[in-house]
């Protein structure tokens, strides 16, 4: 089976606005990171939560222009009701103290089973319980 990735929307931004963080440069890696995707024929998941979260900075033109160079392992979907519901949740027994939409991004990934590729801390800390979370600098496709 091919290996399976969720790519938080702050890695597509990383990607799109190549970032940096003052000492690394974090666009870069999240390139890198989809480039190994597609030479190594991985499936990066795109869910509706990511576009509608791209959309806030970004117009409709440019939210598909991030994802255009990497089309053919990327696969759409959209988040079910039991998956909001049950995110939903989760955020209230997490005394919200989590972005609701990052609570969805964990349960949609492992629904997927896929890894989220993300770089916040609090995704380590509080939602590792829920999905495995690494940094696209951290796979190794060897």
């Amino acid at each position: 089976m091919a290996r399976r990735f969720y790519l938080d929307t702050a890695i597509w931004r990383d990607y799109f606005e190549d970032r940096g963080d003052g000492t690394r440069p974090i666009g870069e890696f999240a390139f890198q990171f989809l480039r190994k995707c597609c030479e190594n024929d991985a499936l990066v998941f795109v869910s509706d939560a990511v576009v509608l979260e791209l959309k806030i900075r970004f117009s409709e033109e440019q939210a598909n222009e991030i994802f255009s160079s990497f089309e053919s392992v990327i696969r759409r979907i959209e988040a079910s009701g039991k998956q909001v519901s049950e995110a939903r949740a989760e955020w209230r027994k997490r005394n919200k103290a989590l972005p609701f939409r990052d609570v969805l991004h964990a349960i949609i990934a492992r629904d997927n089973q896929a890894v989220l590729i993300a770089r916040d801390k609090h995704f380590f800390d509080q939602l590792a319980s829920i999905v495995e979370v690494q940094k696209p600098e951290e796979i190794d496709f060897t």
